[in-house]
């Protein structure tokens, strides 16, 4: 997590894509969130109370090849040994890429 003035705050998060024959990519992204979330979150990050955290936010970074800066997304904890997931959005494009499976192709268009 980090807040940096004037910008806003904003937590670290997995967006999972499911790829065709079963495998699947996590692409490590930023979301933004209200000030008061990122302060819920880091005091419950170390605490059992996190399995229960969900946040909603934007996506403050690209994803290529789809883009979706600033789509609004919603985070959940999947597991507890990791940083909380995208799990849905009510951004069409955003929700088929968290539904939807992808040819392993589309990783070769990456930078």
């Amino acid at each position: 997590m980090m807040q940096i003035p004037e910008m806003g705050a904003f937590v670290r998060a997995l967006l999972p894509v499911g790829l065709t024959q079963g495998h699947s990519v996590r692409f490590g992204v930023w979301v933004s969130v209200h000030p008061d979330d990122a302060q819920r979150a880091a005091s419950v990050w170390l605490e059992p109370e996190y399995k229960d955290l969900t946040l909603t936010g934007y996506l403050a970074n690209r994803i290529e090849p789809w883009g979706l800066l600033a789509c609004p997304v919603d985070l959940a904890v999947r597991n507890v040994d990791h940083t909380p997931y995208c799990v849905s959005s009510s951004n069409k494009e955003l929700e088929q890429v968290l539904t939807q499976s992808w040819p392993h192709s589309i990783l070769a268009s990456l930078p």
